[in-house]
């Protein structure tokens, strides 16, 4: 290990010796490698970082570039995983990084949670995020987790010794406004993404208090806030994201996307139902009732809706 290269922060009294020597043997799971992702990243393997695990199945695109400095036009094509590792291991090749080109989904998430010392959600992902807050939780890991969208934004430490991000978010967002629809400033998300770095980093040292509490950004008056959730509760029956190896022949595939939007649907047997129809199915009587789209937000709502009615044994996928 190079004496020189971490000489600034091992001088903090947090940090010491014996604090980069933890660093050194962390494990940390980043599952997103865009505009989150890249100062996450960046900062992590800055500081030393000994193992970090990539997954992002996208590849980088000219529209990335305003807010993504990991990436240069050279890298347009790849996949970012491949990219940010390449130039990540430029800045720093102490530490190891592995690179997984794929989607995270409800199959794979909980080896990946369960070999890491913390989990950083940097996904644009209500799927991914919830699913992750569901492995973390099952498996006790700290999960620091960062939603932006516009100008504003926040990030909070969930799981591990304090309550999930369903416990937080119960409930389906009311917009389905992503950063590709609503637009955002690239400051704004290396800023959430700076403090997810942050917090990681404290979790790994074991400083501050960064589990159980949300900070709140708003960039456009320059604002931060919030709270402290300790003593928020599990939600008693939550609606669980699947993974498609999961299904059963028992279980009934309701596609909610038409034809040209999603021209193959998520399963061979999925049925074609408008999220209004959906919301007047019934669940089969050995089966689960499995609503599929995109981002998995249609799908939650529709769920919302067919629960309010007194319909059980649902679940969720989502089919990107």
């Amino acid at each position: 290990m190079s004496l020189s290269r971490y000489a600034r922060q091992q001088i903090l009294p947090e940090v010491g010796a014996e604090g980069q020597a933890r660093l050194a043997r962390a494990r940390v799971l980043v599952v997103g490698a865009g505009g989150l992702g890249c100062p996450v990243l960046q900062y992590l393997v800055g500081a030393g970082v000994g193992h970090v695990t990539l997954i992002d199945p996208d590849h980088v695109d000219e529209t990335n570039l305003h807010r993504q400095p990991l990436y240069r036009m050279s890298d347009i094509g790849q996949p970012k995983v491949t990219a940010a590792r390449a130039h990540l291991l430029a800045a720093n090749p102490e530490v190891t990084i592995t690179a997984r080109h794929t989607h995270l989904t409800p199959a794979n998430a909980p080896a990946l949670v369960a070999e890491a010392d913390v989990v950083v959600d940097a996904a644009d992902s209500y799927a991914v995020s919830y699913t992750l807050s569901d492995s973390c939780l099952a498996a006790e890991a700290p999960l620091i987790s960062a939603s932006v969208l516009g100008q504003s934004g926040y990030v909070g430490g969930f799981c591990g010794s304090a309550p999930s991000l369903r416990a937080v978010f119960p409930a389906p967002p009311d917009s389905g406004a992503s950063c590709a629809t609503a637009g955002v400033f690239g400051p704004v998300v290396g800023t959430l993404g700076t403090l997810q770095a942050q917090l990681t980093l404290q979790v790994v040292l074991g400083i501050g208090a960064p589990m159980g509490h949300l900070v709140t950004v708003d960039t456009s008056t320059l604002t931060f806030g919030g709270f402290a959730f300790t003593g928020a509760a599990e939600p008693a029956d939550p609606i669980p994201f699947i993974a498609a190896e999961t299904l059963t022949p028992n279980d009934r595939i309701i596609e909610l996307r038409d034809m040209a939007e999603a021209p193959t649907p998520a399963t061979p047997d999925a049925q074609r139902q408008t999220p209004e129809e959906a919301t007047r199915l019934t669940a089969p009587e050995n089966g689960r009732l499995v609503l599929a789209c995109t981002t998995g937000l249609r799908a939650w709502r529709a769920a919302e809706a067919l629960r309010a009615r007194g319909v059980t044994r649902l679940a969720l996928l989502a089919s990107p």
